[in-house]
């Protein structure tokens, strides 16, 4: 332990240096900028230290173009024996910039009296990206002849479902030699997070039928249609949501519930570009949509979900004349937990201890991330969310990553490597 300690400890200006460098690659997500710039980054600095690179294109999933190809990176070393292989996988792309900074969003700023780095995507997740490129480095050169194999991969699309990063490769096979997966999300420092919530994202239409908005009796307002909706989920379904528990570990406390959130609402005419100044025409309006996002637990089934959706709706027919609805499918996820006796989660919790002097904490994230695709299409459960930062900062104005968090954090992945391989 005290080789390694001092091998990440000597490369702490190299690991401020590293982040930042990611951090002023701005790979914005949407629509998907800089994913090459920042592979062909990895892949040199990777390449130069001996590891084996693969530059992987998702060709054909949601957001790819000539413009904006998705690429992803996979580096490779190979010890000297036979052994298992430990992955760690870090999404490369960041989302929009928001309003309320007061640091340049992609300056990759390093604050010396704070011992902070600051920049979109410091914390979510070039920081566990950074920390777990070291922690191999770090490994590798005092375990030249390691068993088995360690890969780091930086993908893309984790913001907007993952399905031109992780889902990609795994679909490819590429998770299919693989025994052990760190993805390095910012769930703090001495905790491991075992999985996440499911999804499912719905549309809701009501429909109703046009007419002029002066003689509204001779129309159907959908709109009214969908204010039913919305009454009935305040009267029947939120109650039935919050008083669904869960002995899932999710963080934060409000999260161990069901929930459901109204993501947009629209109903009547287009809405105009901002240029136009003249007056809506008056009409009843014939369609009304929402967009449901409902989160639910491992003791709940997905038909179950829908189900409470759709016999909500069918309740709203029976009593409501005129009342017509469709309802489509946007997106789903199965919720994913991998077992506390796994064994990348005992390795993990044995180095948090070690490092930290602490016993190491279990959490569930209320949100997806990339554990999905490695669970459900890649078929290995045997994987974690483990890396440096504070998750509430993500997606925040002035987000930043601490310093020591990152190299506390990459001792813990290289002691886990140590455990594993050698």
């Amino acid at each position: 332990m005290e080789r390694l300690t001092h091998a990440i400890e000597s490369r702490r200006d190299d690991l401020i240096a590293l982040t930042r460098d990611l951090i002023r690659i701005p790979t914005l997500n949407p629509p998907g900028r800089h994913y090459r710039d920042i592979c062909d980054f990895i892949a040199a600095r990777m390449e130069g230290q001996g590891w084996q690179v693969e530059l992987i294109r998702a060709h054909g999933t949601p957001g790819d173009s000539e413009r904006y190809p998705r690429w992803n990176v996979i580096a490779r070393h190979r010890g000297g024996r036979p052994g298992d292989c430990v992955h760690f996988n870090s999404h490369h792309d960041v989302v929009e910039v928001g309003q309320g900074w007061t640091r340049d969003p992609f300056g990759g700023e390093y604050d010396a009296a704070e011992d902070r780095i600051y920049g979109r995507g410091a914390c979510d997740m070039k920081g566990g990206l950074a920390a777990s490129i070291i922690a191999a480095e770090a490994f590798v050169a005092e375990n030249p002849g390691h068993a088995g194999t360690i890969e780091i991969s930086a993908t893309a699309d984790e913001e907007s479902g993952g399905f031109g990063g992780v889902a990609y490769l795994a679909e490819a096979g590429r998770f299919a030699d693989v025994q052990h997966v760190i993805i390095p999300e910012p769930l703090h420092k001495d905790r491991i997070c075992l999985g996440h919530r499911g999804v499912w994202w719905a549309e809701i239409e009501t429909q109703g039928r046009i007419a002029h908005g002066s003689m509204p009796f001779l129309g159907d307002c959908a709109i009214r249609h969908m204010g039913a909706v919305i009454e009935e989920m305040e009267r029947a379904l939120f109650p039935l949501l919050r008083a669904k528990r869960t002995e899932m570990p999710v963080i934060p406390e409000g999260a161990r519930s069901s929930t459901l959130n109204i993501n947009s609402i629209h109903g009547g005419a287009l809405e105009q570009d901002p240029d136009y100044t003249g007056l809506p025409a008056p009409c009843v309006p014939d369609r009304c949509r929402i967009v449901i996002d409902r989160r639910f637990l491992i003791e709940e089934e997905l038909t179950e979900v829908k189900a409470e959706i759709t016999a909500l709706l069918e309740r709203i027919r029976a009593e409501r004349p005129g009342f017509r609805y469709e309802i489509r499918d946007l997106f789903e996820v199965i919720p994913s937990m991998t077992d506390k006796d796994a064994p990348v989660v005992r390795t993990t919790a044995a180095a948090i201890e070690r490092v930290l002097g602490v016993q190491a904490g279990y959490v569930v994230s209320p949100g997806t991330y990339d554990q999905k695709h490695i669970d459900r299409i890649g078929r290995l459960q045997n994987c974690i969310a483990y890396g440096p930062g504070v998750l509430d900062l993500a997606h925040q104005p002035d987000e930043w990553i601490g310093v020591r968090d990152m190299l506390d954090s990459a001792r813990v992945m290289a002691l886990v490597l140590d455990d594993l391989l050698s």
